[in-house]
């Protein structure tokens, strides 16, 4: 078998890595390209931008009206999630706070959500999730040799704020994902979290514990949250100015905020996925993804970023210490851990899945009902 010549974009860091990457005459990825394409009906443009956030806030406003909330943000003590409560607080609005316990965030995690909830004066609960069975289902994952390892908590999220919401008859939640930031990221690098068919063939494969508890989220709740309960999702900070670096002096100066080392590294788990697991297993950097878009965004140079990419992903002493945490969470031997890591890689191709019957789903709600939901940026 022919071995795919290395090669990587000209004019971001995307790179090879990615199988399905594809370059124009100058050398240009489909990646920067696309984000191009995309950009201004995504990111912040301006007075135009700002017009329309004054009627989405309005309208979330109005929904609360007589209501102890008008919003939920699901907070985890990240950038993005802090970020969105801190633009809550600029536009007065009255949001619940919740926190979803997998038993893996950083103390850093932690006292972050304490200390915005202190100053924003911003109500936050805790949903704790059965811890057993979601650990179960984790390591369902990492046994199956997948990288979308974050499908469980990516799809839980989900189950979580949409029935918390359905229960307070609150109408808005204000997601932290953003164009500006997660603008790169290649399909191959991780599969659809709410294909739940998916989901559960790896946890009937590779799982020990049913799940009972833990609330799950596929595209038939998707509907019933949508158009039966009428909750819409809202991608704010597509709408506000998004550098990072400035993101970070205004968290740290304004909320009393704590970084904590890298994007998803508010979780010991997704630390050690980040910065080992999918480096060394796959040959997925996650960081060229977010660089290459930090790149297009004109906030970082492409030298910069090469520069950074030259740095090892983890440091040797400490991802030993982030193992030995893990495994003994998981309750498993070292020994375990180093044949998963062996294992030879798979991706949800080799598993049952809907991905055909969702594309059509999409596909339809893209045609005939997006007009439904009121905010697609």
């Amino acid at each position: 078998m022919n071995k795919k010549i290395y090669q990587i974009c000209q004019r971001c860091v995307m790179d090879t890595s990615d199988k399905d990457i594809v370059f124009d005459e100058k050398g240009y990825c489909n990646h920067c390209t696309n984000y191009f394409e995309k950009i201004k009906n995504r990111t912040y443009v301006g007075k135009e931008t700002e017009k329309e956030l004054k009627t989405i806030i309005k309208k979330i406003k109005n929904s609360g009206k007589n209501k102890k909330y008008d919003c939920l943000i699901g907070i985890s003590g990240g950038i993005d999630s802090s970020y969105v409560c801190y633009i809550a607080k600029q536009y007065e609005l009255r949001p619940l706070l919740i926190y979803i316990d997998n038993g893996w965030y950083s103390d850093y995690s932690r006292k972050n959500i304490q200390n915005i909830s202190k100053i924003t004066g911003f109500e936050y609960q805790t949903y704790k999730l059965d811890e057993a069975e979601f650990n179960d289902l984790q390591l369902s994952f990492l046994k199956a040799s997948v990288p979308e390892t974050g499908t469980p908590i990516d799809n839980i999220i989900q189950g979580v704020l949409h029935k918390v919401a359905a229960q307070n008859d609150i109408k808005f939640i204000i997601s932290g994902s953003n164009f500006a930031t997660e603008g790169i990221l290649p399909k191959t690098w991780q599969y659809d979290a709410k294909d739940l068919k998916y989901l559960k063939a790896i946890h009937k494969e590779f799982g020990l514990i049913p799940i009972k508890k833990t609330p799950l989220f596929d595209w038939k709740r998707e509907i019933y949250y949508k158009f039966i309960k009428k909750i819409k999702i809202i991608y704010i900070l597509n709408y506000v100015p998004f550098s990072l670096d400035d993101v970070l002096q205004t968290l740290k100066d304004k909320l009393n905020w704590e970084y904590y080392g890298g994007k998803h590294y508010e979780s010991h788990y997704t630390t050690l996925i980040h910065s080992y697991y999918l480096p060394k297993k796959f040959n997925i950097e996650y960081r060229r993804a977010t660089l290459a878009t930090r790149i297009c965004n004109n906030q970082i140079s492409r030298n910069e970023a090469l520069e950074i990419l030259n740095e090892k992903p983890y440091d040797e002493e400490a991802i030993k210490e982030k193992v030995n945490f893990v495994i003994k969470k998981f309750g498993i031997s070292l020994d375990e851990f180093n044949a998963i890591m062996n294992d030879k890689p798979k991706n949800y191709r080799d598993y049952p899945n809907s991905e055909k019957k969702l594309q059509f789903i999409y596909k339809i709600y893209l045609k005939y009902f997006r007009k439904f939901n009121y905010n697609n940026k």
